[in-house]
């Protein structure tokens, strides 16, 4: 990447072409439909814009940052203001899976997501659905890299304890039953 001062509009473009399909898919995974997603990815890269000088070389973890608090904002133009961001109402089960069995692992993942806190939820989806660093992180975060950490490992404890617990769901339904 090219210094703060020389970010002109080559540089803007290898940026938004190398990561505006990174953004779209955070949106994706977070927002109602492709069209929002796609308009978060804009949103983003006009801040990118504004803000080229403080764009760090490694952009797609600051990128991440910015796309949160886009999607925090207009949550709370809609719904007022939140201590925290509800990312799961945008959790939905992919229609690709078809098979009764290969949706049950998927739905106890998100049923386990949904019980944990938005705080959880958030730094889970961002080391395992966005393959982030702990570091990387911790900037979306605006947080240390050690508190990115402890949330991290809070989060997955309490995730594997959600998890365990029994689902009254399945325990309802007969072995051999499919939906």
């Amino acid at each position: 990447m090219r210094p703060a001062s020389e970010r002109d509009e080559g540089w803007f473009t290898n940026l938004y072409a190398t990561h505006y399909p990174d953004i779209v898919r955070y949106g994706l995974r977070r927002l109602p439909d492709g069209d929002a997603a796609a308009e978060l990815a804009q949103d983003v890269f006009v801040v990118v814009w504004r803000r080229r000088s403080e764009v760090p070389e490694r952009a797609l973890p600051w990128l991440y940052g910015v796309a949160r608090h886009v999607v925090a904002n207009r949550w709370r133009a809609l719904h007022g203001s939140p201590s925290l961001l509800p990312l799961a109402e945008a959790d939905q089960v992919p229609t690709r899976l078809a098979e009764p069995e290969a949706t049950t692992p998927v739905l106890d993942l998100r049923r386990a997501l949904r019980a944990l806190p938005e705080a959880d939820q958030e730094i889970l989806r961002l080391v395992g659905w966005e393959d982030l660093s702990v570091a990387d992180a911790a900037v979306v975060l605006h947080c240390t890299r050690t508190a990115a950490a402890v949330r991290l490992y809070r989060a997955r404890r309490r995730l594997r304890s959600v998890l365990a617990a029994p689902n009254p769901a399945r325990a309802a339904r007969p072995a051999n039953a499919h939906a």
